[in-house]
């Protein structure tokens, strides 16, 4: 029976080389001469912290780090912007959650999404995976089609195609 696996992986390579791009950025930046500016990954946690002087400065920043993690082939949508920045002496901090794997929630959102769609397939979660099966794979195609249409808020990627 044919199947397919929904997931939201970040490639930690990828992220990495998209963060060393924009700390070489912005250090050559003239805007950016002799302000402190840091960006720090913190692969363990999938955490970004970012601190900067100012909240034009951090709202550049992250123009140049959006920017640049797309040119390097990742969704914007990694990138967990719900918390806002805060000042903590001279200097602004923002704290960015990297998205990485399918919480319960969202992975319930996917299911209804499949279900309500009215497709012959059928979807189960599996830790931070969705798994969908089908007798045809036509049917996985248009579960691909429209997840992607729906616009989840969270990146997906569609491995395991299996015929």
């Amino acid at each position: 029976m044919p199947s397919f696996d929904i997931v939201s992986k970040v490639d930690l390579q990828t992220l990495d080389n998209a963060i060393n791009t924009v700390k070489k950025e912005i250090t050559n930046r003239y805007d950016f001469k002799g302000s402190h500016v840091e960006i720090d990954l913190n692969k363990k946690d999938m955490l970004l912290k970012i601190e900067v002087e100012s909240d034009m400065k951090l709202s550049q920043v992250l123009d140049v780090l959006i920017s640049r993690t797309m040119r390097q082939g990742l969704e914007a949508s990694i990138y967990d912007q719900s918390k806002e920045a805060y000042q903590s002496g001279k200097v602004y901090k923002k704290e960015i959650p990297i998205r990485n794997g399918i919480k319960q929630e969202d992975a319930k959102k996917i299911i209804k999404l499949i279900k309500d769609s009215g497709l012959k397939v059928q979807a189960a979660i599996m830790d931070d995976i969705v798994r969908v099966t089908g007798k045809k794979i036509d049917d996985l195609q248009d579960v691909i089609h429209k997840c992607r249409e729906a616009n989840l808020g969270i990146p997906l990627q569609y491995i395991n195609m299996k015929a």
